[in-house]
């Protein structure tokens, strides 16, 4: 686990120069501070960042092949490199490393751009090519769901390329948010799609290649895409537990420290029963509990802990929202309003105290169909049919006009479910994820700037990707979409950056692709039975784990934010709202969400937490105003 960053220059007899590449891998240190290596050979230049987990000692990169006229980066992990490298040994590559990037230049070598059909693992990689003297070619790629991340930016000079998009900022260019980012940002709380945040910095996205030689323009292929067609048939329970097996197994190589994460969920237990069952020494476990009841599942991850015979680390954490302001605006590039940033992070560091590589079961909520939402955009479609057109017009209606009862009883709380009724279900699914109203976001901000936005409607590219598998189960077009958007632009991100500012590395075996293109299509009836998400994974699951895991309440890594905003947030968030951009809010209506907030009135804690995090975001990186 690693991170790059690179130059490409148009003119194709200059080298990019050591200083800048240095000053660029300054910036990521912490995803690699075991090791540094810089290349500059016209027209590339390339920085590592290296954290040792495969081949300590030769691992170092970039790496070369035999004859030195092509080299590649990696950051992340290839499983299955060892029997990938039978197969180049046996038609004639040599090996110099026992590193499992190494495999890459020789697939490079013998299948071109195709290298990535055979791949397995979480990975973004720059492949430098200098065979053809007079077109030297540079090939970026990243894996297939998104798992690590890959930033680029191309100007009249040539192509910048990095693990993290501070990277880029530090060889120069303005520091600009994109307006439209800006609202997609208050609706969701983090910034989707290909552009990004930042003018003029885009992301790779996943299952994307990026090729590019001197004097030409980028060219982007996608290599892998999720089923497009129907659903897949429905799967026994032993095929469910052999591709977990397998793919916990597959993860389970290092050389140095590995463990797991374990909460009291289903998906961190699936992975350490199976980690234990193949492991021949204790597996070591990290569990975190908080002192807010309602948010702990650690007496059921020490239970889980007992009964599998693990090394278990616990430790009650406090979380820290000012964190908030201080050590996470660098590390989040980007402005993430998810607050179990706060307790991702508490966590890896924790874990890195203890181990190098961590197993985690991020994923296994998007290809089961395991959050509320999708237990609720299932009910509402069942309801539409039983009520048919006229009725769900006339419940649209009626949502419309019934009061919003924040501190109402939950069966009072109707208005989302009738409106949702009414609505379209693209879009009904597309509000369950957003924390913020499109006609909400547009009040609070400056009118001239609001003015601006009105062609933007942040839904558009959601429901773009939420009709594209149009032969399918509504349930599936919700995951879809999920795939493209929520996972690696808020979940991956969020887990990327918290673990790797801590030089931690974590494996999410619920997200190996195989696995995915397997299971996330099951028919909705395998995904959603009796009121419960993950009816598959967890019917699999009951020989191995206990009813008080399978059948207990999720709670997510979630925070007390409404608390915090009332408390010892109560005048950093002030500061913060004070503070904003004039143009491109309204004070007026800022302190009017943070007095209701406070007074109790109404509970604007996602809203305000946003605004908190943007705040401490721009003095971080210091923007200097909006683009576009």
């Amino acid at each position: 686990m690693c991170g790059f960053v690179g130059i490409a220059l148009t003119a194709s007899g200059a080298a990019p120069t050591e200083a800048r590449l240095a000053a660029m891998c300054d910036t990521i240190v912490h995803r690699g501070p075991d090791d540094r290596g810089i290349l500059t050979r016209a027209p590339f230049g390339v920085g590592f960042q290296r954290l040792s987990i495969i081949d300590l000692a030769g691992g170092h990169q970039p790496i070369f092949n035999e004859t030195g006229d092509v080299a590649v980066v990696c950051n992340g992990e290839l499983y299955g490199f060892r029997e990938l490298r039978e197969d180049l040994i046996a038609l004639g590559h040599r090996f110099r490393t026992g590193s499992d990037v190494e495999v890459l230049v020789h697939l490079y070598e013998e299948y071109g751009e195709r290298l990535v059909d055979r791949l397995v693992g979480m990975f973004a990689f720059a492949v430098f090519d200098w065979r053809d003297a007079r077109r030297p070619k540079l090939l970026l790629g990243r894996d297939r769901l998104g798992i690590k991340p890959l930033y680029w930016s191309c100007d009249d000079e040539g192509l910048r390329f990095a693990s993290e998009a501070k990277a880029i900022l530090a060889d120069g260019g303005p520091r600009r948010l994109r307006t439209t980012a800006l609202l997609d940002y208050l609706v969701l709380g983090y910034v989707t799609g290909e552009e990004g945040a930042w003018e003029g910095i885009r992301r790779l996205p996943p299952g994307h290649l990026l090729s590019w030689s001197p004097g030409e323009s980028p060219r982007l292929r996608r290599y892998w895409n999720l089923p497009l067609d129907g659903p897949r048939a429905a799967a026994d329970d032993d095929e469910i537990l052999e591709w977990v097996d397998r793919a916990v197994g597959d993860r389970m190589i290092a050389d140095v420290p590995l463990g797991a994460f374990l909460s009291g969920g289903v998906d961190s237990t699936a992975v350490v029963t199976s980690m234990s069952s193949v492991s021949t020494e204790p597996v070591v476990a990290c569990s975190v509990g908080f002192a807010e009841k309602r948010f702990d599942e650690l007496d059921t991850a020490r239970e889980t802990a007992a009964r599998l015979g693990l090394v278990h680390h616990t430790a009650v954490l406090d979380p820290d929202p000012t964190l908030a302001t201080t050590v996470l605006p660098w590390h989040f590039d980007e402005p993430l309003a998810d607050p179990s940033t706060v307790p991702t992070w508490l966590v890896s560091k924790m874990a890195r105290e203890h181990v190098t590589v961590a197993l985690s079961g991020d994923g296994g909520d998007e290809t089961f169909a395991g959050y509320r939402r999708h237990l609720f955009d299932v009910a509402e479609h069942r309801a539409r049919a039983l009520i048919g057109g006229p009725g769900c017009r006339l419940a649209g209606w009626i949502g419309s006009w019934y009061p919003k009862l924040d501190r109402a009883p939950r069966f009072l709380r109707a208005k989302s479910v009738l409106q949702n009724l009414g609505a379209d279900p693209a879009r009904a699914y597309f509000d369950s994820l957003c924390q913020l109203s499109r006609a909400h976001a547009v009040e609070l901000l400056a009118p001239e700037l609001a003015a601006g936005l009105s062609a933007h409607d942040p839904f558009d590219a959601f429901g773009e990707l939420y009709h594209a598998p149009r032969g399918s189960e509504p349930l599936y077009r919700a995951q879809y979409a999920d795939f493209h958007g929520f996972l690696p632009d808020r979940i991956l991100t969020k887990t990327d950056r918290a673990s790797m500012g801590n030089s931690l590395e974590v494996r999410v075996p619920m997200l190996d692709h195989r696995l995915v293109e397997r299971f996330a299509h099951l028919p909705t009836t395998e995904k959603v039975r009796d009121g419960r998400g993950k009816h598959a994974l967890r019917r699999a699951l009951r020989s191995r784990v206990p009813s008080s895991v399978l059948d207990g309440t999720k709670r997510g890594f979630d925070t007390p934010l409404r608390e915090w905003i009332r408390g010892p947030l109560a005048r950093t968030v002030a500061n913060a709202l004070e503070t904003l951009p004039a143009d491109w809010f309204r004070p007026d209506r800022l302190r009017a969400a943070l007095a209701e907030h406070q007074s109790g009135a109404r509970d604007h804690s996602n809203l305000l937490w946003s605004l908190l995090v943007l705040e401490h975001w721009r003095r971080r990186h210091g923007v200097t105003g909006l683009a576009g």
